[in-house]
């Protein structure tokens, strides 16, 4: 992207507050076009989680563009009597709160989708929160959890090496690094869906032309071959939509969570 747009792209990893540091950061510079938010699902998600946030998502972000999406991926301990997402839920609802699932903590991405397999599946288990989703994951390989809705980014390691069990992906459709592997939906949980995605946003007021130079030139990077095949080795899928369909996705986002969290009593610690 540097070399596209003849400018040094600096990425400014600012951790903390569930991404809230680094929206409010994004939020409140210039609206020039020279910073942006890459943004995760917490962007649309915090507004309904929080009391409190700086932001209103139609108000003060200007959408850019999703850049890549990834799927949520079911998966158990291997010492878990349970080989398929039917042989889970009839698990789970045999002893509701007996078995314990990691997250990367309350309100993340992992621990929503769990609460909507919970709420559409009918089962009931005990949430252990992280500060993060790679020590949530260390402990289900060591044992310490028997389940989790892990990124596939982070489990598909673990899962080759024999160490997990997937059971089902979240998204819609099948996952081109799993192809074997049923959606969650297809295996027994209909209308289920839960993914994560990558896209960027720009403070409120960035000139339409900026907007559309940096969509254009994020796309023909996303299409370069060695990108994208880089990007799929590491289990993220290129999207590169337009800015006007990504911001019909955040507001479609901001929507589904903010009902989950309001029905299940999701609050932050």
């Amino acid at each position: 992207l540097s070399e596209r747009l003849g400018q040094q792209v600096v990425i400014d990893n600012r951790t903390g507050g569930g991404t809230l540091i680094g929206t409010e950061i994004v939020q409140r510079a210039t609206p020039d076009g020279y910073t942006l938010l890459m943004a995760t699902p917490p962007l649309a998600v915090n507004p309904s989680l929080y009391p409190k946030v700086s932001y209103v998502l139609e108000r003060d972000v200007a959408a850019v563009g999703n850049v890549a999406g990834s799927t949520n991926l079911l998966a158990v301990h291997p010492s878990m009597p349970a080989n398929t997402v039917a042989e889970l839920v009839a698990l789970l609802k045999a002893a509701p709160g007996k078995y314990t699932y990691g997250s990367s903590g309350i309100g993340g991405a992992g621990h929503l989708a769990m609460a909507l397999f919970e709420r559409m599946a009918g089962v009931q288990a005990i949430h252990v929160p992280y500060k993060g989703g790679a020590p949530a994951v260390a402990d289900l390989v060591a044992g310490r959890r028997n389940l989790m809705m892990a990124n596939l980014t982070t489990a598909q390691p673990h899962i080759r090496a024999g160490k997990l069990r997937g059971l089902g992906v979240g998204k819609a459709k099948r996952s081109p690094l799993f192809p074997e592997m049923p959606t969650i939906a297809e295996a027994g949980v209909k209308g289920y869906e839960a993914t994560n995605w990558n896209g960027d946003v720009a403070p409120a007021g960035t000139p339409r032309a900026a907007i559309e130079r940096l969509h254009k030139e994020i796309v023909a990077t996303l299409q370069e071959p060695a990108i994208a095949e880089r990007m799929m080795k590491a289990g993220l899928e290129p999207v590169g939509d337009t800015p006007a369909e990504f911001a019909q996705y955040l507001k479609s986002e901001a929507a589904k969570w903010g009902r989950l969290v309001k029905s299940a009593g999701i609050k932050p610690e």
